[in-house]
């Protein structure tokens, strides 16, 4: 089984090789969900001994994306293949949280020859299974969701039911909440074969810096130790199988 770990800075991009990750999901901002992170970051991550996989959002907030963001969303893929990281992880909604058909499909396509993940806008979806099979549809190699529940151990139900709807045509990775606490029910809730988790451990914050809004709440460092916990259990899992 694959662990994917979320990182947001280069200090995270080490610590989750030097655990045992198996892919990284490249980010800046994870307090906020994940947005696109700097070019400094990408090219640094080019040297990764793993595949690395880019967040497109170019904000936080909803998922519904102006034509500019659209176009920014496409340059930030440009930036991507040009270094030659493995793939993408981008996602966009309609009004109504339905995944957007005809924005994805845009999207996808100008990743051609990219991996591309769908990243948890399908969490908002008012029906899971249907946007589990648009996501097939389009081409997704994978969905990252946590069932639409804040935390993917309480969304192991719907989890369990995308999985089975994907039918092996992509894979259904949960994420959110994935730590050696909860990993061992996420495994047995279905024949997943990759997670996703952040790892984070928080840290204090510098009281004179957060008040000058230059440290937020919510950030955390990736710990390698967490990493290699989760990944310990996942190659026992696997031996188990």
């Amino acid at each position: 089984m694959k662990l994917e770990v979320c990182v947001d800075n280069i200090a995270g991009l080490n610590a989750a090789i030097a655990g045992g990750a198996d892919r990284i999901e490249l980010c800046c901002c994870l307090a906020m969900g994940g947005l696109t992170p700097s070019m400094g970051l990408i090219e640094l991550a080019k040297n990764a001994p793993v595949p690395v996989y880019v967040m497109i959002r170019p904000r936080g907030g909803n998922f519904v994306f102006s034509p500019q963001e659209v176009d920014q969303m496409k340059r930030e893929i440009d930036v991507v293949r040009n270094t030659n990281l493995s793939g993408v992880v981008l996602g966009a909604s309609q009004s109504d949280d339905t995944l957007d058909h005809n924005l994805l499909e845009m999207l996808i396509d100008h990743a051609s020859g990219l991996g591309v993940t769908l990243h948890r806008a399908i969490d908002l979806a008012p029906d899971l299974i249907e946007a589990t099979h648009l996501a097939v549809d389009l081409g997704f190699e994978r969905i990252l969701s946590s069932g639409g529940a804040l935390k993917a151990v309480d969304g192991l139900e719907n989890l369990a039911a995308m999985h089975r709807a994907a039918a092996g045509r992509l894979s259904v990775m949960p994420g959110s909440g994935v730590n050696p606490q909860t990993l061992r029910p996420i495994l047995q809730a279905a024949d997943f074969t990759e997670v996703h988790a952040g790892c984070g451990r928080p840290y204090t914050l510098n009281p004179r810096l957060l008040g000058f809004g230059f440290e937020d709440v919510g950030m955390a460092q990736t710990d390698e130790c967490c990493v290699r916990s989760l990944k310990d259990i996942l190659d026992e899992n696997t031996k188990v199988d």
